[in-house]
């Protein structure tokens, strides 16, 4: 039957369009939209790339978007209601930048540290996931804008993301990579993205999961949008696979005449045409069909809400908070200091209007006069892009810089002024195709005098000029064959240039282009400087002098570009650079030393033990630093509990394997990842799941079960108000099947005064303690439930029994 309940009343429509109408329908009509049909009022659907903000149809500085804490950073709140918030905040920007659909949230989960985009996604584990993730859905469309759970189903890291097959049995696919995804459909979720991965031999947007259990049995009524390129061959007509993206989609190309033929069957194609017409009546693209207006949102103050409660206090001596007014002095140390990563490399980037540093945030907290920086060690790989305040458009005279698009022949096809020297091209206006030649120039005025290195970041060719005067003409070396991380995290070029501080330099940037390939409509490209080549040893010696002239020490430390980005996993868990040589030369300096984490996933700590304290900040967005200095002045508590365990060594990582052998990746760990791996392993991480620390005490009173609920009572025992997590886990310690040694069933956020003892009610359904065997079986008797602090710290148990 191709209607459905949800699709009956869409079928005159249906009835209304030509086969080619169809078939260009189930397409997109470019990179971001989908097909109009204005014959039967339905107009173009525009989607876009989160999740943690919406980019909107061009990658575009002019046209800036909210910039919130990375998935990892929400999911560290462990906050249902934030995460339902964070849905509605991105879509209040998606109507502000006409977005009907969002591409988020990305739901895989950590399964091994080493994954590239593990910040992006949300925890390691599945219910945790699903409660954010299903949270985050109902947010989005309860204000009218379509999510997009994604990536379904097993693409939890990225090294050869488009041709690895995945093998993972049946049980550890059902109760981890798919638990998540089928939580979201349970919240309504209106599309989900099919990945480029294979399951068990079959490329995703072709597998029969499509089918089985997500229409099935679930009952998934919505669009399966493809990943971009996703859709390989006709084969994936056959399959729930609805929209190709982008379009037009070479492999469907010539879907008609395939139905004409036989080898499409034609009611395959009408299902997804009536699906598609649902989707567009859900988010107001159809004629007679209203969108939802959204709930306005403070987007500055939300984000920097969401990143104090995603904000991790590791360890503390008793140094935080810090009293504003009394601290004479402050030393920041550190690149990420002053130039944070508020967002991981990839396809989820959007471009803020503003960023606070952490650097900026603690001079507006303590004042000027007593912060010093120093810059520590050199964490950046390749050019950066040139500030905006010392760039002069030389058509305009504005801040900027002015790019041409030119064609074989040399003839201006396109011009436009733009505010930034790191621009991206997919989508838009500018003739990216059509162009042989992309000329970028700007007049740069430094502001200190020396050598710098001038370059550019590409996966083209190009030739840089100062005053004229060629210095540097060379071709990128691309490594590996993923092309997004060749186009979003491209290598980098550069020239040494003598500069003198206030004196003008014009510099142009010629690109070449032969108009070939996948993404031959796209481009990404930098003009910027790299690093500056001081002696390693003299940027610590800097670091340690003003260390120990500051009453307290701040170092930001973290990862870059190179190191966690979509395209590709990790091959490290050590944090790049002369960081930890700086932490621990600072710290032997003085003794009151802070460490900011800057990292959307783990890092390996080796000197946690010696520095007074250990904040764990994420990828905060765009208020990070505004955020950080909050927590550590005690104007906010830290909030966060981490999401994923954070081990001492690389070695001591129960799953490290992303890298497939002969094209497979084997999940021979099953069922036992995370924090599950961990105890089983019996082997102690630096930090634990569910861990987090506040500035009160509290003490775990009692759990009792009422009906499907276990009730946990705790009393804030400290001096100030507070906000602790309740993690509920589950143990059986005899059964008939494999189980994990513990697996988390539930969680509540509490608040309470000083003195306050609170109730935190945690429903346990029965499928919670169930385990896949062909189908949910709950095995009958006696299972053990832990409430605590962490996966480790669980003071409170009691017996829960399960009838036959």
């Amino acid at each position: 039957m191709t209607a459905t309940p949800a699709t009956d009343h869409l079928v005159p429509l249906l009835s209304a369009l030509t086969l080619e109408q169809k078939a260009a329908l189930v397409q997109g009509a470019d990179f971001w939209t989908t097909v109009p049909l204005p014959e039967i009022g339905l107009r173009a659907m525009t989607l876009s790339d989160g999740p943690a903000g919406v980019r909107g149809p061009r990658w575009d500085e002019r046209e800036p978007s909210l910039n919130m804490p990375s998935g990892s950073a929400l999911a560290a709140s462990w906050d249902v209601d934030l995460a339902y918030r964070y849905g509605a905040a991105a879509a209040s920007e998606a109507r502000r930048k006409g977005v009907d659909v969002v591409l988020g949230p990305t739901i895989n989960l950590h399964r091994s540290p080493l994954g590239g985009r593990h910040f992006e996604c949300l925890s390691e584990d599945a219910e945790l996931t699903a409660e954010l993730g299903a949270a985050y859905v109902r947010g989005l469309q309860d204000n009218g804008v379509a999510a997009t759970p994604k990536h379904f189903v097993a693409n939890d890291s990225e090294t050869d993301r488009f041709t690895v097959d995945v093998q993972v049995d049946e049980r550890a696919l059902r109760e981890l990579y798919l638990a998540p995804f089928e939580r979201t459909v349970d919240a309504g979720a209106w599309s989900i993205m099919s990945s480029y991965n294979a399951v068990d031999g079959v490329t995703m947007t072709e597998n029969d999961l499509l089918e089985t259990p997500l229409n099935s049995e679930w009952g998934f009524d919505g669009v399966v949008i493809s990943d971009w390129t996703a859709v390989r061959s006709l084969d994936a007509v056959a399959a729930a696979q609805d929209l190709a993206m982008p379009g037009p989609a070479p492999a469907w190309a010539d879907l008609v005449d395939a139905v004409r033929d036989g080898r499409v069957q034609e009611a395959d194609l009408d299902r997804k045409v009536l699906r598609l017409l649902l989707l567009a009546e859900r988010v107001g693209a159809l004629e007679g069909s209203t969108a939802i207006e959204p709930t306005p949102v403070d987007a500055t103050e939300f984000a920097r809400e969401s990143a104090i409660a995603g904000t991790v206090l590791l360890s503390n001596d008793g140094i935080l908070p810090l009293d504003a007014g009394a601290v004479a002095s402050v030393a920041v140390i550190g690149q990420n200091a002053r130039d944070a990563r508020t967002q991981g490399g990839g396809s989820a980037t959007v471009i803020p209007a503003h960023i606070v540093s952490p650097l900026a945030g603690l001079r507006d907290a303590f004042g000027d006069d007593r912060i010093t920086y120093e810059l520590g060690a050199v964490t950046q790989e390749g050019v950066a892009e040139l500030p905006l305040s010392q760039m002069r458009n030389p058509a305009t005279g504005e801040p900027g810089l002015r790019v041409r698009f030119l064609d074989a022949a040399g003839t201006e096809l396109f011009a436009e002024d733009r505010r930034a020297s790191a621009l991206v091209w997919f989508g838009g206006d500018a003739p990216i195709e059509a162009s042989r030649t992309v000329v970028f120039e700007t007049v740069y005025t430094p502001e200190q005098s020396g050598a710098v290195e001038l370059g550019f970041a590409g996966a083209n060719p190009a030739r840089v000029f100062v005053d004229d005067e060629l210095v540097l003409d060379d071709s990128p070396v691309l490594e590996g064959t993923d092309l997004g991380a060749a186009f979003l995290n491209p290598p980098s070029i550069t020239a040494t240039v003598q500069v003198e501080a206030g004196r003008e330099i014009a510099v142009r940037a010629e690109f070449s282009r032969d108009g070939s390939g996948t993404l031959s409509g796209a481009m990404s490209a930098t003009l910027g400087i790299a690093p500056e080549r001081t002696d390693p040893d003299e940027l610590i010696a800097r670091a340690v002098a003003a260390a120990e002239a500051a009453e307290v020490a701040v170092v930001v430390v973290g990862t870059n570009s190179k190191v966690e980005s979509e395209g590709y996993d990790r091959t490290s868990l050590d944090l790049p650079g002369r960081q930890d040589d700086l932490v621990r030369a600072v710290a032997r300096a003085n003794p009151r030393t802070i460490v900011i984490v800057n990292a959307g996933s783990p890092v390996v700590l080796p000197w946690a033990s010696d520095v007074a304290a250990v904040v764990q900040g994420y990828f905060g967005g765009q208020e990070f630093g505004t955020a950080l200095a909050a927590v550590l002045t005690g104007a906010a508590e830290p909030g966060g509990r981490l999401p994923t365990t954070w081990p001492a060594s690389m070695a001591d990582v129960p799953v490290l394997e992303v890298t497939p052998t002969d094209g497979v990746l084997r999940y021979d760990e099953g069922i036992h990842v995370g924090y599950r791996a961990w105890l089983r392993t019996d082997t102690a991480p630096a930090f634990p799941f569910g861990h987090g620390l506040g500035y009160t005490s509290w003490s775990w009173d009692a759990a009792e079960r009422d009906g499907d609920d276990l009730v946990v009572r705790l009393t804030n025992t400290g001096e100030r108000d507070g906000r602790q997590v309740v993690q509920v886990y589950a143990e059986r310690a005899e059964s008939s099947v494999e189980r994990p040694s513990r697996w988390l069933v539930g969680f509540a956020t509490v608040t309470a005064a000083p003195g306050e003892s609170v109730e935190a009610r945690v429903t346990v359904p029965a499928r919670r303690l169930a385990h896949w065997d062909g189908a949910w079986v709950t095995e009958p008797g006696d299972f053990t439930l832990l409430a605590g602090a962490s996966v480790v710290e669980t003071p409170l148990h009691t017996v829960w029994s399960v009838s036959e």
